[in-house]
C-alpha cells in the first residue's frame, strides 16, 4: 500500500496519498485567478474532482469489507493452530499438516510454528491496513464535504454576480429616438 509507514498520520493526511481538497475562503480572489474565468467551468472541474473522490471511496469501502472478512478468518485459523500446538505436547500422538491459503489462492503446507508466525504476521498487517483504510475513508469524506461546500460557494457567488449585473443593466435607462416629432424618450 502506498505510504505504508508505522507512524500515524494527522487527520489532514492520507496513507494512500489522496490529494487534499482546496477550501476556498475568499471566492472573489479565487475567481480572479487566470484559470478560473468562468464559474461554470470551475464548478465542472470541482465536480470531476468530487467524482474521483467518490470512486476512491467505493474502492476503499470494498477493501475495508474484504479486510473485515479476512481478520476473523485469520483469527480463527490462528486459534486453531494454537490449539493444535497445545495438543501436540500431550501424550496423544497427532500428526497434522496445516494448509494456509495465500493471496494468490495457492495452498501451501506449513509446520505449526511457521503457520502461527505467518498467521500472526498476517493478522497484524490486516489490522494495520484496516486502520489505514478507515483513516483514508474519513479523510475522503472530509475532502468530499470540502469540495461540495466549495462548489456551493462558487455557485452562490456566480448567482450573486449575475443578479448584480442584471440589476446594474436594469438601472441604466435606454435612450433612443422615437419616429414621430424627433423626441427622445427612455425605456424603463
Amino acid at each position: 500500500m502506498a505510504g505504508d509507514s508505522e507512524k500515524p498520520l494527522d487527520e489532514s493526511k492520507s496513507y494512500m496519498g489522496i490529494p487534499e481538497a482546496q477550501f476556498v475562503e475568499d471566492v472573489d480572489s479565487f475567481m480572479k485567478k487566470e484559470d478560473n474565468a468562468n464559474a461554470q467551468e470551475v464548478i465542472k472541474r470541482l465536480d470531476e474532482q468530487l467524482n474521483k473522490y467518490k470512486f476512491m471511496e467505493v474502492h476503499l469501502q470494498a477493501r475495508r469489507k474484504k479486510l473485515k472478512s479476512q481478520i476473523p478468518d485469520i483469527k480463527s485459523s490462528l486459534q486453531i493452530v494454537k490449539e493444535m500446538k497445545t495438543r501436540k505436547d500431550t501424550a496423544e500422538v497427532i500428526e497434522t499438516r496445516y494448509l494456509l491459503s495465500d493471496q494468490a489462492n495457492v495452498m501451501l503446507e506449513y509446520g505449526l510454528g511457521d503457520a502461527e508466525g505467518l498467521l500472526s504476521k498476517n493478522l497484524g498487517n490486516a489490522t494495520k491496513n484496516l486502520k489505514q483504510v478507515e483513516h483514508d475513508l474519513d479523510f475522503l469524506r472530509n475532502q468530499c464535504t470540502t469540495t461540495e461546500v466549495t462548489m456551493a460557494r462558487i455557485y452562490n457567488w456566480d448567482v450573486k454576480r449575475r443578479r448584480a449585473e442584471k440589476a446594474a443593466a436594469e438601472d441604466k435607462p435606454l435612450k433612443g429616438r422615437g419616429r414621430g416629432r424627433g423626441r427622445e424618450f427612455s425605456f424603463e
